[in-house]
């Protein structure tokens, strides 16, 4: 599909909502903090678009449609979807952010066993500069490892497309380093992002790149159903509607799903005033770890794929051709597996029920019938345990129905939609947007997004 064609839908959606929304739209301009954010957004957005489109020196873009054959199918066709097109471009972003995510998952899991990140985790704000430093190291040597595997595979799949007159050595080393260049580049437009924009800047790219194909994923899936009769026409393509938005309306309970837990607080005689008293709530949620371990699995899962040739694929082992299928049993089995121990580690670092239990017994509040103290935390632990199992099962079926959908006959780029990564990034990631939004509007006494209730969000950003 052409681009202008893709932009063109893209605004005539955010028309309809702004349509729609117009009065909380008309909100949004009036409030000039909110105002100036929403324009740095779009402006560092518009140059992360504009760099997709940017080839490699020496590339032939009209020779690429063997590499935009191999991205249009399995596990590479994701890994296309994250770095917004720029895969299957030959881009100077092809390689996206995922080296920065692989990094961040390493450089976490060796605070949790190594004593010297240990204690720059307890250090706070210089500790955390700390670790953000190495984790930015590991990233380039990530990238240096994953530059010249993304070449070799551009050499097979695309070797028209490549100068003749260029020396391939030197062809490998300043293409690798424009490649570690771009994703460093992509890196800092998240991270203005998120100081001077909405949201959080590196999932918002993420988020980005996965609109960019949804047009098209969806033009291509009602052409396939309406070109034959076999292929159950408009009707199949109503109920496969049907069916994605109730997965969507799942995702959205899966992010904003809480369990409350009620604090009593003690009332309190200060100066001849009464203070306290009150009957509070705990929102412990669902799925404390929000996308993260959706996101951390799917980086683990692209690994095979850095240290074999994309192009011997079908010469590989067969454990190792399931390992990149992204339908066989074995991917979904490991993909799923790997969500669950995510979840179940992240929500372990992230919530700490003794620190909540020694917060409410601070403030002089106690859980109705439970012992302030130790009692409190094994309390609010036994609560977690309850809620988190069911959590993580819930989002390892969901990042897994894209193959049921694909066994359903649906095309394998419209399948990314329906679960999976693809869907749980999109909703928590607007989630948290419109929920700053809806902060700056509800802050300026202005009406919010939603006339009944209000948008949670996610307590934490993706990443």
């Amino acid at each position: 599909m052409h681009p202008i064609f893709v932009v063109a839908i893209i605004v005539i959606c955010l028309a309809a909502f702004a349509y729609w929304k117009r009065k909380a739209v008309a909100n949004m301009w009036k409030i000039e903090d909110l105002r100036t954010k929403i324009g740095w957004t779009l402006a560092l957005v518009a140059i992360y678009r504009i760099g997709t489109q940017v080839v490699l020196p020496g590339i032939d873009p009209a020779m690429l449609v063997q590499l935009r054959a191999q991205t249009g199918t399995g596990l590479l066709s994701l890994l296309d979807m994250f770095s917004g097109g720029a895969f299957s471009n030959a881009s100077v972003f092809a390689l996206g952010v995922m080296p920065y995510i692989s990094a961040s998952i390493v450089v976490q899991l060796l605070g949790m066993v190594i004593p010297y990140f240990q204690k720059m985790q307890r250090e706070g704000e210089s500790g955390r500069r700390k670790m953000n430093q190495i984790t930015r190291y590991l990233t380039i040597a990530i990238l240096m490892v994953q530059g010249p595997a993304y070449l070799l595979n551009l050499r097979y799949q695309a070797m028209g497309a490549i100068n003749e007159s260029l020396n391939w050595g030197a062809f490998m080393v300043i293409s690798t380093i424009i490649l570690a260049a771009g994703s460093m580049f992509i890196l800092w437009l998240g991270e203005r992002i998120t100081d001077k924009g909405l949201g959080n800047g590196v999932s918002l790219i993420i988020l980005v790149g996965i609109i960019a194909r949804l047009p098209e994923a969806f033009v291509q899936e009602l052409t396939s159903r309406m070109a034959s009769p076999g292929a159950g026409g408009l009707i199949m393509f109503l109920i496969e509607m049907i069916a994605l938005v109730a997965i969507i309306c799942g995702a959205i309970l899966l992010v904003q799903g809480v369990r409350k837990v009620p604090v009593q607080y003690a009332k309190q005689m200060v100066s001849g005033k009464q203070y306290g008293g009150a009957r509070q709530y705990i929102p412990l949620k669902v799925n404390a770890a929000n996308v993260m371990p959706i996101i951390f699995a799917q980086a683990i899962m692209f690994i095979p794929l850095t240290f074999i040739n994309y192009a011997k694929i079908e010469s590989a082992p067969e454990w190792l051709r399931l390992m990149v299928d992204m339908n066989s049993w074995l991917y979904n089995l490991i993909f799923a597996i790997l969500i669950i121990m995510f979840t179940l580690f992240y929500t372990a670092i992230t919530v700490n029920p003794t620190q909540m239990a020694e917060d409410i017994k601070r403030n002089n509040g106690f859980i109705p019938g439970v012992k302030p103290g130790k009692p409190t935390a094994d309390y609010l632990d036994t609560i977690m345990s309850r809620i988190t199992w069911p959590g993580a099962l819930f989002l390892a079926v969901v990042a897994i129905l894209p193959s049921f959908a694909a066994m359903f006959g649906v095309k394998a780029e419209f399948a990314q939609f329906f679960g999976g990564t693809s869907l749980l990034i999109l909703v928590g990631v607007v989630l948290d947007t419109l929920q700053q939004i809806e902060s700056h509007l509800l802050m300026r006494h202005y009406d919010g997004l939603m006339k009944n209730g209000r948008i949670k969000g996610r307590s934490s950003a993706a990443y």
